[in-house]
């Protein structure tokens, strides 16, 4: 009798632990680039799902904006058996749409969802990815950007071709420019190393600089301030991360309620909701964050009615 109570007691506690194990969730994460926008969507989403009661293990992979490793992390993420796969920004996403077939994928950041092929609509995505759209309204974005310098005629923009979110975004940008009479002037990079160059070449060919949400971009973005200060070119964001680090000013999403809205998609999906039946998401509430700092480096004087609706003011 007392061997099988030992036994039965054995039993018990591997059970317990067995459906303890079941209960933690595995979520991998793949990020293309470390930056401050990118990393708080990651933080907004992980701190969203442990308020939301969900027990998880993260697995985060950062790919340091190369293609290659960017490609192998979505391989380890299989190996990883997770329970659902967060990718952010459009290159991790493309690759795991590609690559990871039968998990679901969430993801965020990402400028253009169907045209970077990830859904086939934002209303009924279709398969197994759904998530977040960052897509910033570039109409008053560049609306701030005249209301602040009523004389701007010609904006420059510096973007990695390569990617689609970005060249989404710039098409936008000449959409909406062109009622505004807004000439734009582009200067393409293939990776962070071209920068800095990129932003010399606007050197005197614009009244200001814009900077979608390329993350090869603003991966070097110290090369950008470096060169407006230097010469006096106003330079403007997508995201308002990049404000703190020395663009004058950006009317642009909160990254990090982002993640947390993307958190209460996925701990949908971790009930049982399947991806293709959720619509893909955007943030509604839109904050201007002005850098007075950068503004006074780059010899411009902000108007007061833009400084008090900021949100956020770096001096």
């Amino acid at each position: 009798m007392k061997r099988f109570l030992v036994l039965s007691l054995a039993a018990a506690m591997l059970f317990a632990a067995s459906a303890a194990l079941a209960q933690t969730k595995v979520i991998s994460i793949t990020q293309i680039v470390e930056h401050p926008a990118l990393d708080n969507a990651r933080k907004g989403f992980m701190d969203g799902l442990k308020e939301a009661g969900v027990d998880a293990k993260f697995n985060v992979h950062i790919a340091q904006g190369n293609s290659a490793t960017n490609v192998q992390i979505a391989g380890q993420m299989l190996d990883e058996k997770p329970n659902l796969v967060l990718a952010i920004a459009t290159p991790g996403a493309q690759v795991c749409a590609q690559k990871i077939k039968d998990i679901p994928v969430l993801f965020t950041a990402v400028s253009d969802p169907v045209g970077a092929g990830l859904v086939k609509t934002m209303q009924a995505p279709g398969g197994n990815l759904t998530g977040m759209t960052d897509m910033p309204p570039v109409d008053k974005q560049i609306e701030l950007i005249k209301t602040i310098l009523p004389k701007t005629a010609t904006i420059g923009i510096v973007y990695n071709a390569g990617e689609a979110n970005s060249v989404s975004q710039v098409n936008a940008v000449k959409a909406a420019a062109a009622p505004l009479n807004v000439k734009i002037v582009e200067a393409t990079v293939a990776n962070s190393g071209g920068v800095y160059q990129a932003a010399k070449s606007l050197v005197g060919k614009c009244d200001a600089v814009y900077i979608p949400l390329d993350n090869t971009v603003v991966s070097a973005f110290e090369s950008l301030v470096k060169v407006c200060d230097e010469n006096k070119l106003p330079l403007f964001s997508s995201d308002n991360e990049s404000v703190g680090k020395g663009a004058i000013a950006a009317l642009a999403v909160d990254y990090y309620a982002m993640g947390k809205q993307t958190a209460a998609m996925g701990k949908k999906i971790l009930d049982g909701a399947k991806p293709a039946d959720l619509p893909v998401e955007s943030l509604k509430n839109l904050d201007i964050h002005l850098n007075l700092k950068a503004a006074k480096a780059q010899g411009v004087t902000i108007p007061e009615a833009v400084v008090a609706k900021a949100v956020k003011k770096f001096e």
